[in-house]
């Protein structure tokens, strides 16, 4: 029986073998995949099986890393809420008190725009087995909250206002920011760089403006009309910390 040879001139195609991922490896990809799931469809809403699927491997690899679908969950929720803890915190506690609000507000949308799957997880507010709860998000703006706090109430101390009004407005603050992040999660424009700016104006110059003494006002109040308006941030000396 004749056997077929390539000619001499032929290309001989050797597939090299694909490498095998190290431990570390696979783990780290199974955390994205089904972060990716999981922000999609929900705890419940995924499957080991699918989580498996689409990594490649099979269902016993999924549990030999994490014990299963809860365990998994708990380890995305966890690294999600590490990564952006760890950016709105720097950004609260460096740098002066006009820099940290800009940066607070670009930590969050920056935050939301390089990893939107892991902002609807933590959104989400589910526990492993459905279990409903303070989400994780809440959790990290409570946090958020504390700091803001802390800071508002020395400079609210240094200018002569009431410090035990400080938790009040820093949950105003907190929400107006976090608020407007969750909108433009949805629209993505203008950019993240222009929301923070207009956020930043409205907050510090609002802030740096405050009345001590706030009254409501009757339906014959006349307001005072001011003569500049414009868009953009206008520059405003940073008096500490």
């Amino acid at each position: 029986m004749a056997i077929d040879r390539p000619a001499d001139d032929a290309e001989v195609v050797v597939k090299a073998p694909r490498a095998r991922m190290t431990g570390a490896q696979r783990r780290l990809q199974l955390i994205e995949v089904s972060r990716g799931l999981f922000a999609e469809r929900g705890f419940e809403g995924t499957s080991i099986e699918e989580i498996a699927q689409r990594a490649g491997v099979s269902k016993p690899i999924v549990y030999e890393h994490f014990g299963g679908k809860e365990g998994l969950y708990a380890v995305v929720v966890d690294r999600e809420m590490d990564k952006l803890l760890e950016m709105v915190t720097s950004s609260l506690t460096k740098n002066r008190s006009l820099y940290r609000i800009q940066q607070v507000a670009l930590a969050l949308l920056t935050y939301m725009e390089e990893r939107t799957d892991g902002f609807r997880i933590l959104m989400r507010g589910e526990a492993a087995g459905g279990d409903a709860g303070e989400t994780r998000y809440s959790s990290l703006l409570n946090d958020a909250v504390s700091q803001v706090e802390h800071i508002l109430a020395s400079d609210f101390e240094r200018r002569g206002f009431d410090p035990a009004l400080a938790p009040m407005y820093a949950q105003a603050l907190v929400g107006m920011v976090s608020v407007t992040a969750q909108w433009w999660l949805d629209v993505r424009e203008p950019p993240k760089e222009v929301v923070a700016a207009h956020l930043v104006n409205l907050c510090w110059n609002g802030l740096t403006r405050l009345d001590p003494k706030p009254m409501l006002v009757d339906s014959d109040h006349r307001e005072t009309v001011q003569t500049t308006v414009g868009p953009t941030v206008t520059p405003v000396a940073d008096d500490g910390d």
